[in-house]
């Protein structure tokens, strides 16, 4: 198949201000890439569209596997757009450790919002980045608000990592609960309950409604016990089914309400402002791991010394700090 010709910087801006939806998904292709020679292009159709951002709702939605997060986020957002919202969906699917791969299956199931012109579904393979998102889910995000959707729905692969990276990129963070409370309140973290803007237990629907909001309320119980992200906003415990919609209007309408309440107080500024601190640190983190695994004076050293750790003949702190050394970094540097 014969690629497409590349694009200015130019005709990527154009095409994401216009909503071309071609040029929506190349341009985030583009803030993918792990290719050096797309790195100072990535970083200049950014810069230009970074003016245009801002304006949209950040949800990340979390929850183990089995909670029906597609499920639930089809519902939501065919229901955000019946009321006038475009929608774009970052979806991060599990890759393989060892071959990188990924299941890129969310389209499929999301089907209906997947069809339906006012939505954007962008699926991308977690990698080994933590926390359940892409390595360039920042930048996705924010391609997604020049192109004009009011609403970027963040979906985690929710297997447990560190969490901590999805809240620092969204305004709103929902965590998905299955009904059955007991085993599952146990399982879950209390770090990712002090997270949470809202837990909403799933499938409260039929014959596993009473046992839902037996859930709802164990969950709104431990919630008292944790400690809120700020002092502007009390997390809350509600039902919620994809099947009946129940609760989802109402979930949405709490969106709002946090949104509303942290703009008024200057907390959702101040949010997004330690947002991008952290998004600039991780880049720095990033690119010094890059820098080091490409150094050659590691290069050189790197097998003998992983064999020595994984053989046991030397501690692992011991051989780390001869690398960093041989990079150029020591004790108190």
């Amino acid at each position: 198949m014969t690629r497409p010709p590349p694009l200015t910087v130019d005709e990527y801006v154009g095409g994401v201000t216009a909503g071309d939806r071609t040029i929506v998904a190349r341009a985030m292709t583009l803030m993918e890439s792990a290719s050096a020679a797309h790195a100072p292009i990535a970083a200049a159709v950014l810069e230009r569209l970074l003016p245009l951002t801002g304006r949209a709702y950040r949800v990340g939605v979390t929850g183990v596997p089995g909670v029906g997060k597609s499920t639930f986020i089809e519902r939501l957002g065919m229901d955000l757009i019946a009321a006038g919202k475009r929608v774009a969906v970052l979806a991060i699917d599990p890759s393989s450790s060892i071959s990188g791969g990924s299941i890129l299956g969310d389209k499929t199931r999301m089907n209906a919002l997947a069809q339906d012109e006012r939505a954007f579904i962008r699926p991308s393979p977690s990698g080994r980045t933590l926390g359940g998102v892409a390595r360039r889910t920042r930048e996705t995000m924010l391609v997604a608000e020049a192109a004009g959707f009011d609403v970027v729905l963040i979906e985690t692969v929710g297997v447990g990592q560190s969490e901590t990276v999805v809240s620092e990129m969204v305004d709103f963070f929902l965590v998905l609960a299955l009904a059955g409370a007991g085993d599952e309140l146990q399982a879950i973290k209390r770090g990712l309950l002090e997270l949470a803007d809202v837990v909403a237990v799933t499938k409260a629907d039929g014959d596993n409604l009473a046992r839902a909001k037996r859930s709802r309320d164990d969950y709104a119980s431990a919630l008292r016990y944790t400690r809120p992200r700020g002092p502007d906003w009390t997390p809350q415990a509600v039902l919620v089914s994809a099947v009946s919609g129940l609760g989802v209007t109402d979930l949405w309408q709490q969106v709002g309400s946090h949104r509303d309440t942290l703009a008024a107080s200057g907390a959702l500024e101040a949010r997004r402002r330690e947002q991008r601190r952290a998004w600039m640190w991780s880049h720095i983190e990033e690119r010094l791991v890059a820098s080091f695994r490409e150094s050659p004076a590691i290069q050189s050293r790197l097998a003998e010394a992983e064999g020595a750790v994984i053989d046991g003949r030397l501690p692992a702190g011991h051989v780390a700090d001869a690398l960093l050394t041989a990079f150029g970094i020591t004790h108190g540097s």
